[in-house]
């Protein structure tokens, strides 16, 4: 495997900060942690990790690979920092990075994560904002090379809010090359900016559909994935939005629509009979708790290629 060095001290804000080398050389990477067929060590570094956001699979995951690469995490919360009184990110950025030898940022908005990478001497590192997920993608087509070895022929369906995995998934798949199509109601199609750095990624502008013809979307696909359709912040806009998402809950009937060797993904926590059913969520196609474990093997080969 060779290293590349371009990754380097680098910033991990979007998916599309990545090439399609680097994605390949990441996963391979990821597998080889999970293997134990790699022990990489670097000792006395900081991981420091700020989450404005509550947080279970991104911050566990971190930590443990950060450990496991022999380093340390600082965990920064909110309500325990300066952070909490609001301290202007722009001060709290180079002072930590003075202190830190990287820093995960887990926010609302992607700006202010952008204000982090800018003053910043350190890398900063996209754990979730209201824009996207970046961590989580790897972590997703990590699952799907398990399963299916490469990325040939295989076509992604999510299928609920256009929120910031769905972005994510967008980006990572175009850059993959792979079909992504993303099946939500009217009025919650993905963000229009990613779409159009989708569209411009893509050598095939077919490979990139977005419907809420649920049946179409499903049709033929490898991968069927959905999330929460009321993200972190939106908690007054549930009642409407479980009903404008009314049908469009992965069942088994759903799922029988898709290929015979279809998997199921979602990135948790799951509101089992809402947006997926407890059935699908425990059926043998479910790949979703292998691809949780995947959180960690992405993040330790990110962090160490990072930190190289």
């Amino acid at each position: 495997m060779i290293k590349l060095d371009n990754l380097v001290n680098k910033d991990f804000l979007s998916s599309s900060d990545l090439s399609t080398q680097e994605i390949k050389y990441i996963l391979e990477l990821a597998e080889n942690f999970k293997n134990k067929d790699l022990n990489f060590l670097n000792s006395n570094k900081v991981l420091g990790l700020i989450f404005d956001k509550s947080s279970t699979r991104t911050r566990v995951s971190f930590q443990v690979a950060m450990s496991r690469l022999g380093g340390t995490t600082i965990d920064l919360n909110p309500s325990t920092s300066q952070i909490g009184r609001g301290e202007p990110i722009k001060d709290t950025a180079r002072v930590l990075s003075s202190y830190c030898d990287v820093i995960a940022v887990r926010t609302f908005n992607h700006s202010d994560l952008e204000e982090y990478a800018k003053w910043s001497t350190k890398p900063v590192i996209n754990a979730l904002t209201d824009l996207e997920h970046p961590c989580q993608a790897l972590a997703d087509f990590l699952t799907i090379k398990e399963e299916f070895h490469d990325f040939k022929k295989v076509v992604l369906t999510f299928i609920g809010d256009g929120n910031n995995v769905a972005n994510s998934l967008i980006l990572c798949g175009a850059l993959l090359g792979i079909e992504v199509r993303i099946a939500c109601p009217k009025g919650y199609e993905p963000n229009s900016s990613i779409v159009k750095k989708a569209y411009e990624i893509y050598q095939n502008e077919n490979l990139l559909k977005i419907t809420d013809d649920i049946s179409s979307a499903i049709s033929g696909a490898n991968v069927l994935y959905t999330d929460v359709w009321s993200s972190m912040g939106e908690e007054n806009k549930k009642k409407e939005k479980d009903k404008d998402f009314k049908g469009f809950t992965i069942d088994s009937k759903l799922v029988s629509q898709a290929k015979s060797d279809a998997i199921i993904l979602h990135c948790l926590p799951a509101y089992r009979s809402k947006e997926i059913t407890d059935e699908v969520i425990e059926c043998e196609k479910s790949r979703i708790f292998e691809q949780a474990e995947n959180r960690l093997h992405v993040q330790q080969a990110l962090l160490s290629t990072i930190l190289s």
